[in-house]
């Protein structure tokens, strides 16, 4: 199993930012995706979660309205649209997956929110 994200970077207060997560070694099809972030110092937090046909998905409160996950089955992709970015947002954010009663990481991607 090997999860690859990207897309992160340095964003001023209010942009927009796209990460993706690229999955392989398992039916990405088949399970939920969850993206989560950890800022310095705080515990790893469920930012949002898609079902596997992407008919359920969950928000963290403090992103709903401007963070949206989506999947592409056929890219075997996860994404995490990011809009309306604050400084509160800033932290390494982590896709992950669950099967078979355990949890696969990627290795993380760091987004900064600064002017």
């Amino acid at each position: 199993v090997q999860l690859v994200e990207s897309g992160g970077g340095l964003v001023q207060p209010g942009g927009s930012l796209t990460l993706s997560c690229a999955a392989s070694g398992f039916t990405f099809s088949n399970y939920y995706m969850s993206w989560y972030r950890q800022a310095p110092g705080e515990e790893r937090e469920l930012v949002a979660q898609i079902s596997s046909t992407g008919g359920s998905i969950y928000y963290a409160n403090s992103v709903k309205g401007r963070f949206t996950i989506s999947r592409d089955n056929a890219k075997n992709t996860v994404y995490l649209q990011m809009i309306s970015l604050k400084p509160e947002d800033t932290a390494v954010y982590y896709c992950k997956t669950r099967f078979y009663a355990r949890d696969y990481w990627g290795q993380g991607t760091q987004v900064t929110v600064s002017s």
